[in-house]
């Protein structure tokens, strides 16, 4: 079991954050206690810490804007667009996700993203949820 442990805390400490900055040292809370629904199965709301979010902004390169330009003579999926934008909002859950553990949460509900244009290629993605502290119904009882 010891070896188990082990090789668990190796991989965390392998794992290397998407955030293009460290917001929370230490814990961070597993990405499967952060839902879109107000509420997780098995589990009871004891706590409401607030609103945490994670923002990113980025803009196309030169080289992808003409490619992605290109593409859509062509049609279908834009590679290169679609790439960028999963790594800007997956960029921007990390963020959320480090805010929700700096301040001591162990869930994260109603989770919701937005995207807003702030110039001609520059995007803001924002990621936001409700930080919450959880309690298994099973301790609870």
């Amino acid at each position: 079991m010891a070896n188990e442990l082990n090789k668990l805390e190796q991989a965390g400490r392998s794992l290397e954050s998407r955030a293009p900055y460290s917001v929370a040292k230490g814990y961070k809370l597993p990405e499967h206690m952060v839902t879109t629904t107000f509420e997780l199965d098995g589990f009871k709301i004891v706590r409401m810490l607030g609103v945490v979010r994670g923002i990113t902004v980025r803009s196309r390169s030169i080289l992808g804007t003409m490619g992605g330009a290109l593409h859509t003579i062509i049609g279908g999926n834009i590679t290169a667009f679609t790439k960028l934008c999963e790594m800007t909002r997956a960029e921007a859950f990390d963020i959320m996700v480090q805010h929700g553990s700096e301040i001591g949460a162990n869930a994260i509900v109603g989770v919701r993203y937005d995207a807003t244009e702030i110039m001609n290629g520059v995007t803001e993605v924002l990621c936001y949820g409700t930080a919450v502290v959880v309690e298994s119904l099973e301790e609870s009882r």
